[in-house]
């Protein structure tokens, strides 16, 4: 019996490659999102791989419009054995050049979102006593970085809301899962047409992987679900234990370093944003799962041991950490 998994934000970036990862597995694979032209596309190649693809435009800010999708999955292949939250919204911007408008969609999509979905899915699954969810998310959750305090805030909001969720599936002694998949910088289509008042185009902050690594740390996840959460990247393992060692320094070095890293001038300002609004309406507007960074995206990284094996993680986790660490106090004390 084929896997019958739900998506969302399946029509670009990291959700995109998931839903190809799937569609190779032959899984039913259910894919949400606003962009008509993503989400057309996203189902042509799950097809062609050998999946079965089913369509649901759907905002995850409503959570009427998430309930509808777990509706029409379930009718469409029957029960939902995993549901991935992967949907993103964000403005590159100091805090206080964030309106509150733009602030309460963020949050609405970035956390709302995933509450919406694990809502849905948990409505099915609990009854049947099985099934999985999977949260998508950053590392920027545990370590927050300058101009993105409301997707940080969305990021951590995510990981409090699932350990407690966590507790209390485990007080019902459920067999409903649900884990964290920690993401690096990945080189997806957002920084294109993310909303921004930088002076400059947006990216990721190097070193950056391919929307590829990620879906296979999310895969991964949900074929383990046990775990809290998963380490995708080196880097990821490197920041989160850093903060946890030395938080102070890492402040005075995103101060000083964290501007013009999430900035470049190599690539042109697309002037679009999807923050109320999809930008991919048809097949020409289709932005696929990579970003502007494929010269510099790795397509492969620690993460194929790290997430398998925890004692290599740990292993790893020190001497990132200490290397980082490192290179932080060089650069605060030179700056001083």
């Amino acid at each position: 019996m084929s896997l019958t998994v739900v998506i969302t934000g399946a029509s670009a970036g990291i959700g995109r490659a998931t839903a190809r990862l799937y569609g190779r597995r032959g899984a039913n694979v259910v894919l949400v999102a606003r962009g008509e032209g993503g989400l057309a596309a996203a189902a042509d190649e799950v097809a062609a791989l050998g999946g079965r693809p089913l369509v649901q435009p759907a905002d995850v800010a409503d959570p009427a419009q998430t309930d509808a999708v777990a509706e029409a999955a379930e009718k469409e292949f029957g029960p939902i054995d995993v549901w991935i939250n992967c949907a993103f919204a964000s403005v590159f911007a100091p805090f206080d050049e964030i309106t509150p408008e733009e602030y309460r969609r963020i949050t609405e999509v970035a956390y709302l979102g995933f509450v919406n979905g694990t809502r849905s899915a948990l409505a099915r699954m609990l009854p049947r006593d099985r099934g999985t969810i999977v949260q998508v998310g950053s590392a920027l959750g545990e370590r927050s970085i300058p101009l993105q305090s409301a997707y940080c805030g969305a990021k951590h909001a995510i990981n409090g809301f699932t350990s407690s969720l966590r507790t209390e599936l485990l007080h019902r002694g459920s067999h409903v899962h649900v884990t964290v998949a920690q993401m690096p910088a990945v080189n997806t289509p957002q920084f294109g047409w993310v909303r921004s008042r930088l002076s400059q185009h947006p990216m990721p902050v190097p070193p950056i992987y391919q929307p590829e690594v990620a879906a296979r740390g999310v895969a991964y996840a949900a074929d383990h679900p046990r775990r809290k959460q998963y380490y995708v990247g080196a880097t990821t393992v490197a920041t989160i234990w850093a903060n946890r060692f030395a938080p102070a320094l890492l402040d005075r070095y995103l101060a000083r370093t964290g501007f013009d890293s999430q900035q470049t001038d190599s690539v042109p300002p697309t002037g679009q944003d999807n923050l109320f609004e999809p930008v991919d309406h048809g097949p020409a507007d289709d932005r696929g799962a990579h970003g502007a960074f494929d010269d510099s995206a790795h397509g492969r990284s620690w993460e194929e041991t790290l997430v398998r094996h925890p004692a290599v993680t740990a292993l790893g986790a020190g001497a990132a950490v200490l290397g980082m660490v490192g290179a932080v106090r060089r650069l605060t004390s030179s700056s001083a």
